[in-house]
């Protein structure tokens, strides 16, 4: 659907010729709540791990410092935003990035982000 828009001045701006293109509010809502995960300095260690390794909830809470209570609260957020996915073995359930477009571009935005070369680039 083509976005609307009626500017107050019509002055040939480059504003005219991208609002037609301009996603839909809620496409922003949702951009806005992935982002908000990305907001918190815990979270972010959490997600900074799990871009370069598999590891179990309870590894993880010791390499961050943290409860595995407080732990378990961030990964079940960024599970719920896509960004990374779960697979139990044994008694333990172990995290790593989600396999997706969107977490695979927030991967290399921590990596640049943090002037880190993943070990694991060019395995995939």
């Amino acid at each position: 659907m083509e976005n609307e828009h009626i500017l107050p001045h019509q002055h040939e701006s480059s504003l005219e010729k991208i609002l037609p293109f301009m996603p839909e509010t809620e496409h922003f809502t949702e951009a806005a709540a992935l982002f908000a995960q990305l907001c918190d300095g815990s979270r972010l260690k959490i997600l900074w791990l799990l871009c370069h390794c598999e590891e179990c909830g309870t590894n993880i809470a010791a390499a961050v410092g943290m409860s595995p209570a407080a732990v378990s609260h961030h990964l079940k957020l960024l599970r719920l935003h896509g960004l990374v996915s779960g697979c139990r073995k044994g008694k333990e359930i172990y995290y790593t990035l989600a396999d997706s477009e969107v977490a695979h571009l927030i991967h290399s935005m921590i990596d640049d982000l943090f002037s880190t070369t993943c070990p694991n680039k060019g395995l995939d």
